[in-house]
């Protein structure tokens, strides 16, 4: 998916949310929900906690799984600021991992969580030495369960990797908290600006990674080999 679609995608789900958040019937279903969750959650505060962590590791690892669907629910148990650090620590946790998989078990197993299709384009240009500049851009560009797994596949330094990490998901984290308080006080207005924010800062480094890096046959961007150091 190119990252022109994959921002149609996230107009198109943060519109979504809107609706959701907008209409009577279907705020209160989903509003039950997370009083419901929040009171499993509450009777159980570590095992909640564990099971957040878990999930938003995953959501790091896998194209397919989102924790945005519970972010309301932390929001409401723990507040904004344990919310936040609990989202920063799975997503963390969630990279680590995937570049753990590629570095140390190799192609093989990464083909279990990510297409080859995805990871060739980006693998063939980043065997050299890259920048910290541009791992961060190419961190903020793509979504996050690619990175980790590419760059783990071409043994890139761990530390540079995840201070990389650390510096792009720690944004993305604060705002994905307050976009699950802004759901919950139905504030469409705040929904909108930190949904068009989040989109516009993923579109402004796609769109420079790809005017500097040039764009694979995958339709994504990618990395030269004679990349600017």
């Amino acid at each position: 998916m190119s990252y022109k679609r994959r921002a149609a995608v996230l107009v198109v789900l943060l519109i979504g949310i809107v609706v959701v958040a907008s209409l009577d019937a279907t705020y209160d279903a989903v509003h039950a929900l997370i009083a419901w969750a929040d009171g499993i959650v509450a009777a159980h505060a570590i095992a909640g906690a564990v099971v957040f962590i878990a999930l938003s590791a995953l959501s790091a690892m896998l194209a397919f799984f989102s924790t945005a669907l519970v972010v309301p629910v932390a929001v409401d148990a723990w507040g904004k600021l344990v919310t936040v650090a609990f989202l920063w620590i799975g997503w963390l946790t969630g990279g680590t991992l995937s570049y753990c998989i590629g570095r140390f078990l190799g192609r093989r197993v990464v083909r279990w969580f990510i297409s080859d299709e995805k990871l060739r384009p980006y693998q063939a240009r980043l065997s050299g030495v890259v920048s910290f500049r541009h791992i961060v851009l190419f961190q903020f560009a793509l979504p996050s369960e690619i990175p980790g797994y590419v760059l783990g596949l071409v043994a890139y330094p761990f530390r540079t990797y995840i201070g990389a990490l650390a510096i792009v998901e720690l944004p993305f984290a604060i705002g994905s908290v307050y976009l699950g308080q802004s759901f919950l006080q139905r504030n469409a207005l705040a929904i909108i600006a930190l949904g068009a924010a989040g989109i516009l800062v993923t579109l402004l480094a796609a769109s420079v990674f790809h005017r500097l890096f040039g764009e694979a046959h995958s339709g994504e961007p990618v990395l030269h080999d004679q990349a600017p150091r």
